[in-house]
């Protein structure tokens, strides 16, 4: 089987206009002959921004484009049907299914209610005032478009813990509810930022409401009966405590599929928060690879001063490569976004190659530098930016690479500041390569690959260089990259 690699197919600014599954669809040969195994896939439920919503102001998870709520039926990426076809699609090729998991927040209640409500401090939500007041807040959600059908719950005040809206007084801010939950005192395992950052937006789901729990387990299983399933992505962990999802993703993989995927999104670059993480969901789970991301911006806009033998340092894949995804960029990072730290075009080759070619973790391809993406948005600014990502030309040889020659065994060969490499040794059936990439002048790495393959001829499947590399009767040679390029050589005859 080939190994693992994942697409996220779809950025923050993909276009509005429901074309994003019928793409799924048309791309899903293509994707597959290039070597992807598997497809995260947007939030595919009911924004409370509609047809507009990139999908996580998570509004009603059972409007999978179906019903005429917030002003559309169907989602910025289309609708049920489109959505059936897409997933269905990508089943037919052999790629598997991931799918956005939205669970920390509701947004775009259909109601108000009368609430009780304690002022917190956004700066330590650990502070909380003892005095609690009447206000009233949109924490009722009834799903009128749907009136019922696949689940009959109605989300009220119990079900939440907090707020950052209110009227009558109208104030914006943190507001913890007042509930029986919790001693009115937010959810612990999550993460420590701000003294307890539970809160994040909107109205903020009590996961202590055991029939809000049950109900959230029942949509898990509830969606693998309307489109295919193979995994999740879930958003927000750090917000989200620990026990929720390790008993969450345990009840997935007992009800659904015991082969799930999961990775989630614990925004975070400590690798002693992320492995304290990993222990609490009883490393159910995979992580991005926060720190890695980090490493690459740094070296990307670094040029030749960034030490290379350091590219891994503090990340996750070194650590615990059993749970890393590792990505270049993502739709957080992208320019614009709250998370923005993007890696800039000339090093995103070597970065890929780092991930996608490595015997650890399992790498995750952003949409828009495979395919390219053109958006205008306000930066912190306010003013409005034009923003160009072009895609990566030789990526989908990368991907390529990685599902031909990323085999076997691996010799790094990170002993120099600015040019380095590794080795995939290859099996006794399938082939291997040689890496080597640069980020300052062009270099050259010294390998020995055994008698055994004495006068063996090599290229640089990239096309980066034009060289023939023959080994010596020993199997040695010098395999040579540009400056500021990668080339993967392999076998002529592969």
């Amino acid at each position: 089987m080939a190994p693992r690699t994942l697409l996220q197919f779809f950025h923050w600014y993909y276009p509005d206009g429901g074309r994003l599954w019928g793409e799924v669809g048309e791309r899903a040969d293509a994707l597959a002959s290039m070597g992807i195994t598997d497809v995260w896939l947007p939030p595919a439920y009911k924004g409370a921004t509609g047809g507009y919503s990139v999908g996580y102001d998570s509004y009603d998870l059972f409007d999978l484009g179906e019903f005429d709520q917030k002003g559309t039926v169907a989602t910025k990426y289309g609708d049920r049907a489109g959505l059936e076809q897409a997933t269905g699609a990508l089943r037919a090729k052999g790629l598997r299914v991931i799918h956005d998991v939205v669970f920390n927040h509701k947004m775009g209640a259909d109601e108000e209610e009368a609430v009780r409500v304690r002022r917190v401090n956004p700066e330590d939500r650990t502070q909380i005032e003892d005095e609690a007041f009447e206000a009233k807040a949109y924490t009722r959600f009834t799903f009128p478009g749907r009136n019922g059908q696949y689940s009959q719950f109605i989300w009220d005040v119990k079900c939440f813990s907090g707020v950052d809206v209110i009227k009558d007084p109208d104030e914006s801010g943190i507001f913890r509810l007042v509930n029986e939950y919790g001693d009115g005192e937010w959810n612990e395992e999550v993460d420590a930022e701000n003294g307890n950052f539970d809160f994040l937006m909107g109205a903020d789901v009590e996961f202590r409401n055991t029939a809000v729990y049950e109900e959230l387990k029942y949509w898990g299983r509830w969606l693998p009966e309307q489109v295919p399933v193979d995994g999740f992505r879930l958003d927000a962990a750090k917000h989200i405590p620990a026990w929720f999802f390790r008993d969450w993703v345990g009840h997935m993989r007992d009800t659904v599929d015991p082969e799930l995927f999961v990775v989630a999104e614990y925004w975070h670059p400590d690798m002693e928060t992320l492995s304290n993480y990993l222990e609490l969901v009883d490393k159910q789970l995979m992580l991005f690879d926060v720190g890695l991301h980090h490493r690459f911006h740094d070296a990307s806009a670094q040029g030749a001063d960034f030490d290379m033998r350091t590219i891994f340092d503090g990340s996750l894949v070194a650590a615990s490569p059993e749970h890393a995804v590792t990505l270049v960029d993502n739709h957080d990072t992208q320019p614009l976004q709250a998370l923005e730290a993007p890696v800039e075009p000339w090093f995103k080759p070597l970065a890929y190659a780092l991930i996608l070619l490595r015997e650890q973790g399992v790498p995750c391809v952003f949409y828009p530098d495979l395919f390219g993406a053109h958006y205008t948005d306000k930066g912190g600014d306010g003013n409005d930016h034009e923003i160009h990502m072009p895609a990566i030309e030789c990526l989908p040889k990368l991907i390529e690479a990685r599902s031909r020659f990323a085999n076997g065994p691996q010799t790094d060969l990170f002993d120099d500041a600015n040019c380095v490499g590794f080795i995939r040794h290859g099996t006794g059936e399938e082939p291997g390569c040689v890496v080597v990439l640069s980020n300052g002048e062009g270099g050259e790495k010294s390998v020995e690959l055994g008698p055994d393959q004495a006068g063996a001829t090599f290229h640089d499947f990239l096309g980066h260089r034009d060289d023939q590399i023959v080994l010596d009767d020993q199997g040695r040679a010098a395999f040579p990259t540009n400056g500021g390029s990668v080339s993967v050589w392999v076998r002529s005859e592969s």
